[in-house]
């Protein structure tokens, strides 16, 4: 069990060593062919409801794909994390210079007193965060397990997605009984639906 958690712990600073080795203009070449990939595929066009994040480091960068969900008349869904609770509420947001405040870690985090609950259940498609991938779905994120928690509750039909860029598909990400796999991830060069 230490040794795994090592093992990711090792893969999320390699990561983070790559992500800091990019250039900008590498970067949101990546991230516009992942965004154009995503609004293109036939599961999230198709989706009417659709959680996505708001990107940290080493993520794929989300601030233009959740504005593009409202040309697409997408009704756009946003974590809001309870730390204490090591849980989050899905929150509707309906403008994102209004809904959104910042947050205690300084990302901008859904306004609890602007926003409305949505019923885990309404999710069509959760596009699920992460810093490194296998194609078998299997995933690392930051290390909190909020991810975890959350796609065993989601319904069976909800698509689980993942954006990264294509150096962040390892042969096989270490994981542990509590993991949770994602269905297809979309990066830069192909789209790969879980093994």
């Amino acid at each position: 069990m230490e040794e795994i958690q090592k093992t990711k712990e090792d893969i999320r600073n390699d990561i983070a060593k790559m992500w800091h080795n990019l250039s900008d203009k590498e970067i949101n070449q990546k991230n516009k062919e992942i965004e154009n990939r995503l609004f293109e595929f036939a599961n999230f066009l198709e989706a009417k409801i659709a959680l996505l994040y708001i990107s940290q480091y080493s993520e794929v960068r989300t601030d233009n794909i959740l504005k593009r969900c409202f040309e697409y008349n997408k009704i756009l869904v946003l974590p809001l994390i309870n730390s204490h609770e090591k849980a989050f509420k899905l929150m509707k947001i309906d403008d994102l210079d209004t809904d959104l405040k910042r947050g205690p870690n300084g990302i901008m985090t859904p306004d609890i007193d602007r926003c409305k609950t949505v019923p885990i259940e309404c999710i069509d498609i959760a596009i699920i965060p992460g810093l490194a991938f296998d194609e078998k779905g299997g995933r690392i994120g930051s290390g909190d397990g909020y991810y975890d928690r959350l796609i065993p509750n989601l319904p069976v039909t909800t698509r689980k997605v993942s954006l990264a860029f294509d150096c962040q598909i390892l042969p096989q990400v270490p994981t542990e009984t509590h993991d949770k796999y994602v269905d297809i991830i979309i990066t830069e060069k192909r789209i790969i639906y879980k093994i």
